[in-house]
């Protein structure tokens, strides 16, 4: 069984998509849309840069998008084709673009401003977020709760065995990521993020985005969705629409998701988009799995190869 997964913020590099565009008609067709469902040139931004412009979230978060679909075309138009789907954080969008739940135009759109409502959640410089290797989630959680002080600071991405994200005001990210240390952590990075995603200070950002997605034309999914929230597949769009808006505020449980698709049978995954951080993730929870990744013509060749027979 194969599923197609999406990269969320963090895969993007200028250059990104450009091969894609200039081999395949589809591809191209996919930027021109996407520039003109935004008003201006997101195609530019993600061949061209400058990369400061691409690094602004309420960018980042359409481009990506904006290649993963383009990558998404190129595979549906040679016949691969997934029985479930899955994105991470950001790349749920991907995934209900996918299963025809927002059209394309829509969720450009609503990903730009989903970039925007973060970023004015909490001025830069407030939040952070730092990873957390090698320790598991109650220990984890553990060191949040002891270094809180009254502040927020929580996990945010339970991205694989032994890497966790946490998210929160700066100081009590820094104090959580010293008790992880002295709990056993093997060692903390601070990541370089304009807002503390994935965490309680963006509720602001998921308020203004419920009122946006439920003004949509919207339709169930085509194909189950696995939710970043609870891990669990989505067929009806009221479920779809709910799992998008909590995301906001709660934590990405990647590994969870991993494992439910592969309780479901699939043992092949597509990362669908710019970069391999799916891939690597991805392996770490399941070592049996296939993953195949498609950012650029030679990986589009190489899974239409390994899949369509």
């Amino acid at each position: 069984m194969i599923a197609f997964v999406f990269p969320g913020q963090g895969s993007q590099k200028v250059g990104m998509g450009q091969g894609l565009a200039e081999r395949f008609p589809e591809c191209q067709e996919a930027f021109t849309q996407a520039d003109a469902a935004l008003g201006f040139p997101i195609s530019s931004l993600c061949f061209d840069g400058p990369a400061d412009q691409l690094m602004l979230t309420e960018n980042t978060q359409p481009a990506v998008l904006a290649v993963s679909v383009a990558a998404l075309r190129a595979l549906t138009a040679r016949g691969v084709k997934p029985q479930r789907l899955a994105g991470h954080s950001l790349g749920e969008y991907t995934a209900y673009v996918a299963a025809g739940t927002l059209s394309f135009g829509d969720a450009l759109r609503t990903v730009r401003n989903r970039g925007r409502y973060m970023q004015a959640a909490v001025p830069v410089g407030q939040g952070a977020m730092a990873v957390v290797m090698g320790l598991d989630e109650p220990k984890v959680i553990q060191a949040c709760d002891e270094a809180a002080e009254g502040m927020v600071v929580s996990p945010a991405n339970l991205n694989a065995p032994g890497q966790i994200v946490i998210a929160g005001e700066s100081a009590a990210v820094k104090r959580a990521g010293d008790r992880a240390k002295a709990l056993g952590a093997k060692k903390v990075i601070t990541l370089d993020v304009s807002a503390p995603f994935h965490c309680a200070l963006m509720q602001p950002a998921q308020d203004r985005l419920a009122a946006d997605l439920r003004a949509l034309v919207l339709s169930d999914p085509a194909v189950p969705v696995v939710a970043n929230v609870d891990a669990e597949p989505k067929t009806d769009v009221a479920r779809a629409i709910s799992a998008l808006v909590a995301q906001v505020t709660a934590p990405v449980r990647w590994e969870e998701v991993v494992r439910r698709l592969a309780s479901e049978g699939v043992d092949t995954y597509v990362e669908v988009g710019f970069g391999t951080v799916l891939k690597g993730l991805i392996r770490k929870v399941d070592r049996s799995a296939r993953v195949l990744s498609v950012s650029d013509p030679g990986g589009v060749e190489s899974t239409v190869a390994a899949l369509v027979t």
